[in-house]
């Protein structure tokens, strides 16, 4: 069930059926687009979403599917069914191609799997063009859409003698034309030309009764007139009579056509069908690809979990205007059934409403929806809306009353399977009373288990979300530092409607908004500073799960790396241990050899003493060489040496950074800082932060430990990539805090700063004295303040650098 009635144009599903009207190439895909409905048919939806997800895949592949002579002919078809007529050769034209063109779809599915195209691979199955039918069209009607001499014996002679005819005539009427041009009736430039389906020669006015014949025209201003001579006039009517006869027989062929036609009309608009089914889905396919549509998971049961949905008209617009519409991320379930959204106005609550509503909608018309992959799409029998101004002086229905007739409604029909959508919920009359009929609405709409988004900007409906099961507040995010929305929904909190915010960045009087606050009371106002504050410190911590994330990707992959290598390690040495036991069962076995030879060599010369010492030295010899190990070289030492030097430091010196070991070259001098370069890195120091050293120090660090230099650089690139002006420092004792101070000033003035924040919390204040009393000891520190009272006031420090 779908309520209201003018549901398709509140959510604008109305301008989607014009697209695909428009998209279509003939009036049988039209017809489709205009019987397009909501389906409340689990297994029909199913159906023709996959349809439409099969084209899309054939447009997709680029596969040769037929683009052209989609050609309605349904109408000549039903008079063809009528015994007696006859369809003209135009018509059979538009047959002929159209038919060409249904068999060229039947012949693409049939060439492919079953299983790549089940859905309309088996449609084609039962379609059926006999080619009994489209062999007599062919036979008869050629390329060019005309009837073809050999389509009768009759015919073919008709249109020999036709042409002899013709061809007489013409040579007569020549030879006419000639003379006349040489007596100077007619000029040289006239040729010959037809009235009323009759030859005859164009004459200048003062010379017509010099050519004997009839006068068939003349014209427009009288100066000359088209004689038909008196010699050719029976040849003339011989042409015509010759012409009466070949419409008489295209007649007769056409009505012998007609016939054979006749038994055939039931498959043929089978057939019709399907080629009006193939043009509807090729629109449906093209609508998808201009949205990124796709088909997601559907289950039989209700739920909405989609990620980065589109509103599909928003989409189709600020694509031609090359923008890009924020997406959506929304998912209700049992546990959370009924959407709050809250927020300030313009920040986007009615388009997010309206993208639910239209997505299922035109999901369950058959249509592919713009939403991510890793999106599934749940099932809904009844959508109800209320949205927009339904007023109505002939009801005599005020805005207010339009808004309680569609709750009436929604208490009377809503179900677990109804999908409701409020915008506005509780406007048009006093707000404390509206705020309280709301509230007892939305509790009745709880209870009947029924899925919804409801957009307000009551306070009472944003507690009641919070405290109550199946509803969850969610809201519409802006920027409080620049008064922007930002168009993104985020669940699992309410929104604050920025109305002080909004009326002070408009201009308001600042007195009058004071009055304002005064006059709405402290409790209202300080819960909307408290959902200001909550979102400042979501950013903050957004920001700090961004950097744990950054961290804990580098943790992963340098263990990944380290277990890599260990495994490598492991295995090399195995390798090394098994060619070392190989090695030592080689070397044995040719020493035991050796050995052998030796003992049999000194019992052979019975022991004489030169022969036993050139054996010994042998044995010795091998022994050298297999068995003593390798003496490797160890580099030697080297050491750290920093001399520094006296003097100014000027462009061309070398510097040492003070508390480290990176060793740079001086490039340029503006004022009290310097621009130094150490390896690829560049960067701007106090002059006070820099030692001078010698050449020798620069020398060694480049020259033996450049592999130590071009490290100290990348840790200086990663320094500055990963780090954040945003030092939360709450919970840390003293002593840590003033280290991790230490750390994130020496970091902010390398990387060149000029502020910082350190987030140090509000308490007794001893963290925030602490703190500011040690950072008065920095010379770079001009200046320090509290935050923003939106972003943390005292609690939070801004620390300027010069």
């Amino acid at each position: 069930m779908l309520y209201p009635n003018t549901i398709e144009q509140k959510l604008g599903f109305d301008k989607l059926r014009i697209w695909l009207k428009e998209a279509c190439i003939s009036t049988l895909g039209q017809n489709f687009v205009e019987k397009i409905r909501f389906s409340d048919n689990f297994g029909l939806v199913e159906k023709l979403v996959s349809q439409t997800a099969e084209m899309k895949k054939i447009t997709e592949i680029g596969e040769n599917f037929p683009s052209q002579n989609y050609i309605d002919a349904t109408t000549y078809l039903k008079r063809a069914s009528i015994e007696g007529m006859l369809l003209t050769q135009s018509e059979f034209s538009d047959l002929k191609v159209s038919l060409h063109t249904i068999k060229l779809c039947i012949r693409f599915f049939e060439n492919q799997e079953p299983e790549t195209y089940p859905l309309l691979g088996e449609y084609a199955k039962n379609v059926r063009v006999d080619k009994a039918i489209t062999d007599a069209i062919e036979k008869i009607i050629d390329d060019r859409g005309q009837i073809r001499d050999s389509a009768s014996s009759e015919l073919s002679r008709i249109r020999k003698q036709l042409i002899s005819e013709q061809a007489g005539i013409r040579k007569k009427l020549d030879t006419m034309l000639r003379s006349a041009k040489s007596n100077g009736w007619v000029s040289e430039d006239v040729s010959l030309t037809v009235r009323n389906g009759r030859m005859v020669i164009p004459v200048a006015a003062e010379h017509k009764r010099k050519l004997k014949g009839f006068i068939h025209d003349e014209s427009a201003t009288g100066q000359t007139v088209f004689i038909e001579p008196t010699d050719v006039f029976e040849s003339n009517n011989e042409i015509r009579e010759l012409e009466y006869e070949e419409r008489r027989e295209i007649n007769r062929i056409l009505l012998q056509l007609t016939s054979q036609l006749r038994p055939f009309v039931p498959d043929l608009q089978k057939a019709y069908q399907f080629l009006g089914l193939m043009d509807f889905l090729r629109a449906k396919a093209k609508l998808a690809r201009e949205m990124d549509a796709i088909n997601p998971p559907f289950t039989n049961r209700q739920f909405i979990e989609w990620r980065e949905a589109r509103h599909p008209l928003l989409h189709l617009s600020f694509q031609k205007q090359g923008k890009k519409v924020v997406p959506l991320n929304i998912e209700l379930n049992e546990k959370q059934r009924i959407l709050i959204v809250s927020g300030p106005n313009a920040g986007g609550k009615s388009v997010s409403l309206k993208t639910v509503g239209l997505i299922q909608y035109m999901f369950q018309c058959g249509l592919l929806v713009p939403v991510q992959e890793g999106s599934s799409m749940g099932f809904f029998q009844n959508i109800f809306i209320d949205i927009g101004d339904e007023q109505s002086l002939e009801n005599d229905l005020s805005t207010y009353s339009s808004h309680l007739t569609n709750m009436r409604h929604f208490l009377t029909l809503a179900n677990k399977r109804t999908l409701f959508l409020i915008d506005e919920f509780g406007t048009g009359t006093e707000p404390g009373l509206g705020g309280a009929i709301a509230e007892a609405i939305l509790e009745d709409l709880t209870k009947s288990g029924a899925f919804g988004v409801v957009n307000t900007h009551y306070t009472n409906l944003k507690v009641l979300a919070d405290k109550t099961p199946g509803l969850v507040n969610g809201a519409m995010r802006f920027d409080g530092e620049h008064l922007e929305p930002l168009y993104q929904l985020e669940i699992g909190r309410p929104g604050s409607s920025f109305a002080f915010e909004i009326a002070s960045k408009i201009g308001l009087p600042m007195a009058v908004i004071n009055r304002a606050k005064e006059k709405l009371g402290t409790q209202q106002v300080n819960f909307e500073k408290l959902l200001k504050e909550l979102d400042i410190e979501r950013r903050v911590f957004a920001e700090k799960n961004i950097e744990l994330g950054i961290k804990e990707r580098k943790l992963t992959r340098e263990l990944a790396d380290y277990t890599a290598l260990k495994s490598n390690l492991e295995t090399n040495e195995k390798k090394i241990v098994n060619e070392a036991k190989q090695k030592a069962k080689t070397l044995l076995a040719d020493a035991n050899q050796l050995i052998e030879n030796t003992i049999r060599e000194i019992k052979e010369n019975k022991a004489e003493k030169e022969k036993t010492k050139v054996v010994r030295n042998e044995i010795q010899k091998f022994s050298k060489k297999n068995l003593e190990p390798e003496l490797i070289p160890e580099p030697a030492a080297t050491e750290e040496i920093y001399e520094p030097e006296d003097g100014a430091i000027a462009p061309g010196n070398y510097v040492r950074i003070l508390g480290q070991t990176a060793i740079g070259e001086v490039i340029a001098l503006r004022g009290k800082d310097a621009e130094i370069r150490i390896g690829d890195l560049k960067t701007t120091l106090k002059l006070n932060r820099l030692e001078r050293v010698s050449n020798k120090t620069y020398k060694a660090a480049t020259g033996e430990k450049s592999l130590k230099t071009v490290s100290k650089g990348v840790d200086l690139n990663e320094r500055m990539m990963n780090f954040s002006f945003n030092l939360d420092m709450r919970g840390k004792r003293g002593e840590e805090a003033l280290g991790l101070v230490d750390q994130f000033m020496d970091n902010a003035i390398m990387l060149g700063y000029d502020e910082i924040r350190i987030v140090h919390g509000k308490g007794d204040g001893i963290l925030r004295t602490l703190v500011r009393n040690h950072l008065r000891g920095y010379s770079h520190v001009s200046a320090m303040q509290d935050e923003h009272a939106d972003r943390g006031g005292a609690g939070v420090t801004i620390v300027k650098l010069k």
